[in-house]
C-alpha cells in the first residue's frame, strides 16, 4: 500500500478518513548537519544544513491540525530553503489520537518516514517499526544533544529495553509555565456583570452559572447553555473525568492516582472525594445547569455551541475549544470568551495542574521504514537548532518580528492583533507553532544567548496576546495572567515518575484485556452516574466500582503499581521496592 493509494487503504480500514504513510522518497546522505546555528537577527549567525539537496520525508501526526497549509506557509518555506526537506505530512482528524491508524500501521508494517504518535508509539515498537536512535543522536545531532542536557536519561524507554525511540516534543526542556489553559471556565461577560464574584470552589461556579442563568436566559434569542461537557470518545477524559482528581487536589496522572510516598496505584475513580465530585455533576444535571446532551453530542456540535456564544461555563482544556473561541473572537464576541479558574471540590484542596514532572512526554520518532534515518535526524536537529526554533516559535524576521537596536526580537502591533483576532488564518499562512512536535525545543520562560526568550510565551508577550475583556477581568482578580489565579509549580513537589501517560506498558497480554474492560465500564458508568436520579447515584456508583474490580482492575493496578516504581528507579537512579 502507497502513502497516496486510497483504494489500497480503503480495503484495510473501510471507514477512515485520512491515509495513512509509506516510506518517502528520501535522498542520499552527504555531510553532516550544521551545529548549533544562531538565532535570525541577532548576533549569531544563519546557518543552513549543509546538505540542502531535495527530499521529501513522509510523516504522521497523531493530532489534528486543521492548518497545516503542505509548508506553503512562511515558516515551512524557510525550513525548506535551509534545510531541503519537504514533509509528506498526514494528520489524524477530529479526536482519534492516532489510535486506529497507528493500530493499521502496526499490523500491516506501513508506517511513514517520521511520526508523532503519542501514547500509541508502544504498538509501533513492539512491531519493530521504530529505530533505536541512541546513536543517530550522539553521531549526527549535536543540538538535540544540547537541548535535551542532563534529561537524556529520561527519553530511553524503559529498565528493560533503555533504547530512545522518541524524543520529548510535546513539552518544553527547562519550561515555565507562565499561563493558564485549564481549569474550570466561565464567560467574561457572565463575571462582568455579576461584578466579578469570588470562583474557587463548584459551589461558586454552580452560584454564578445559576445567578446569570436566571437573568439572562437566551443569547441572540436562543436558550443559553450553563455548562456543557464534551464526552466525544477520548475527550471524555479531558472534560468529564479527569477534572474529578484536579478538583479533588491530585495531579495529572491519567487514569491513576499514585501515593506519592509508597507509588501505590490505583483507578482514580476509587477515591472518595472524586466519587462526590462526580455527585455534583449529578447534581448539576439534575438541576438543569449541566447540558442534557453532554454525553451524546460530537466534538464538532460541542465546538458550534461554545462558537455560537451561548455557553456560559466549561471544563475543559483550552486547547480542546481553541478554534470555537477564535470563531467568537472573529464575530466581534471578545466578551464571550473564557476566563480560567482553579476550582476545587471545597478550599480544603488545591488545584495540582502545575505540578511540574519534568521532561517528559510524547516525541518524535523515525521508523525502519525511512530510507535515509541519518538526514532525517539532521532535520530534526537542525529544527532544534537556535535558529530552527527561533523560527519555528517567532517566525520570519522582518515579517512576523523585528530586532531593535538593543537585540531584543519585537512582535509588531499588527502582528500581535491578527494573533488574537484572525488566528486561524494567521497560523495557515504563517506556520508558527505548526512545526513545534517535529523537534525538541527549550520552553516557555528560557532564554537564549542573545538574552531573548526561546518562545513568544514570557508574560509580556501573553498580556499583549490577551483581549481588551480579558484584560479587563484579569485586572478585576487582580492578576497579570490566568496563571496568577493558581498554585505555582513550587507548591508542590516535582513527580518522580515523570508523566505516566507516557510511561511504556505492556500493549498485550492480560493488562490491556483488563484495562480496555476498565475503559468501557467507565465510559459507560460515569455518565449513567451522572445522568442518574439524585437518589439513584450512590447505588450506580458503588455498583461501578464493585464492576471495576470484577474486571480485574486489582490485578491491573498491581502491575501499573510495579511499573511506577520502576520508572522512579530509572528516572532517579534510587532503588524502590
Amino acid at each position: 500500500m502507497s502513502w497516496k493509494s486510497p483504494k489500497a487503504f480503503a480495503a484495510i480500514l473501510l471507514a477512515s478518513t485520512l491515509l495513512v504513510g509509506g516510506c518517502g522518497n528520501s535522498g542520499n546522505d552527504k555531510n553532516n548537519a550544521a551545529g548549533n546555528t544562531g538565532n535570525s537577527g541577532n548576533t549569531q549567525n544563519e546557518q543552513k544544513a549543509e546538505d540542502t539537496s531535495p527530499v521529501t520525508f513522509t510523516f504522521f501526526g497523531a493530532d489534528a491540525s486543521p492548518n497545516w497549509n503542505n509548508m506553503k506557509d512562511d515558516v515551512g518555506k524557510v525550513i525548506t530553503e535551509k534545510t531541503g526537506v519537504t514533509l509528506d505530512a498526514e494528520y489524524d482528524v477530529g479526536s482519534g489520537g492516532g489510535q486506529s491508524k497507528i493500530a493499521l500501521m502496526a499490523a500491516s508494517g506501513d508506517v511513514p518516514d517520521i511520526i508523532f504518535a503519542k501514547n500509541e508509539i508502544g504498538k509501533l515498537i513492539d512491531a519493530g517499526l521504530v529505530l533505536d536512535l541512541t546513536d543517530l543522536i550522539e553521531e549526527h545531532a549535536p543540538n538535540i544533544k544540547k537541548v535535551i542536557g542532563e534529561n537524556m536519561n529520561r527519553l530511553k524507554y524503559s529498565n528493560e529495553d533503555p533504547a530512545i525511540y522518541q524524543i520529548t516534543t510535546n513539552v518544553g526542556v527547562d519550561q515555565q509555565n507562565f499561563d493558564a489553559g485549564g481549569g474550570f471556565e466561565i464567560q467574561q461577560r457572565v463575571l462582568k456583570e455579576l461584578g466579578y464574584p469570588k470562583v474557587r470552589t463548584v459551589q461558586d461556579f454552580e452560584n454564578v452559572l445559576k445567578q446569570y442563568m436566571e437573568k439572562n436566559p437566551t443569547t441572540d434569542g436562543q436558550p443559553n447553555i450553563p455548562l456543557t461537557l464534551n464526552a466525544d470518545d477520548w475527550r471524555i477524559m479531558i472534560t468529564v473525568t479527569n477534572p474529578a482528581f484536579i478538583a479533588t487536589g491530585a495531579p495529572d496522572d491519567g487514569e491513576y492516582f499514585v501515593d506519592p510516598q509508597t507509588y501505590e496505584a490505583k483507578l482514580h475513580y476509587k477515591r472518595p472525594e472524586e466519587k462526590e465530585y462526580f455527585r455534583w455533576l449529578n447534581h448539576m444535571y439534575n438541576e438543569g445547569l449541566l447540558d442534557k446532551d453532554t454525553f451524546v453530542q460530537k466534538d464538532d456540535q460541542y465546538k458550534a455551541k461554545i462558537a455560537s456564544g451561548r455557553v456560559l461555563g466549561l471544563i475543559d482544556q483550552e486547547w480542546g475549544y481553541q478554534d470555537a473561541e477564535n470563531a467568537l473572537k472573529t464575530a466581534g464576541k471578545d466578551e464571550s470568551t473564557y476566563a480560567h479558574f482553579p476550582v476545587t471540590l471545597s478550599e480544603d484542596y488545591e488545584d495540582h495542574s502545575f505540578q511540574t514532572a519534568g521532561l517528559d512526554g510524547y516525541g518524535i520518532a523515525i521508523t525502519t521504514e525511512c530510507k535515509d534515518p541519518v538526514r532525517a535526524i539532521k532535520f530534526i536537529d537542525w529544527l532544534a537548532s537556535d535558529e530552527g526554533q527561533v523560527l519555528r516559535m517567532w517566525g520570519v524576521e522582518g515579517k512576523h518580528y523585528t530586532v531593535d537596536e538593543n537585540g531584543t526580537r519585537v512582535v509588531p502591533a499588527d502582528i500581535h492583533d491578527r494573533k488574537v483576532n484572525d488566528s486561524t488564518n494567521f497560523t495557515k499562512e504563517s506556520g508558527i507553532g505548526q512545526y513545534r512536535v517535529l523537534a525538541p525545543f527549550y520552553g516557555d520562560g528560557v532564554k537564549d544567548s542573545t538574552g531573548n526568550y526561546y518562545t513568544t510565551n514570557f508574560p509580556d508577550q501573553i498580556v499583549a496576546g490577551y483581549t481588551e475583556a480579558e484584560k479587563e477581568t484579569l485586572k478585576a482578580y487582580n492578576a497579570t495572567t490566568w496563571k496568577d489565579l493558581f498554585p505555582a509549580e513550587d507548591a508542590f513537589p516535582a513527580k518522580e515518575w515523570g508523566a505516566l501517560y507516557n510511561m511504556p506498558v505492556p500493549t498485550d497480554g492480560d493488562y490491556q484485556v483488563i484495562f480496555q474492560k476498565t475503559q468501557d465500564i467507565i465510559r459507560k458508568r460515569i455518565p449513567e452516574a451522572v445522568l442518574a436520579k439524585t437518589t439513584d447515584f450512590d447505588k450506580v456508583y458503588d455498583a461501578f466500582l464493585v464492576e471495576l474490580d470484577k474486571a480485574g482492575a486489582e490485578k491491573m493496578e498491581a502491575e501499573y503499581t510495579e511499573l511506577v516504581k520502576k520508572r522512579v528507579s530509572l528516572f532517579t537512579g534510587k532503588e524502590v521496592k
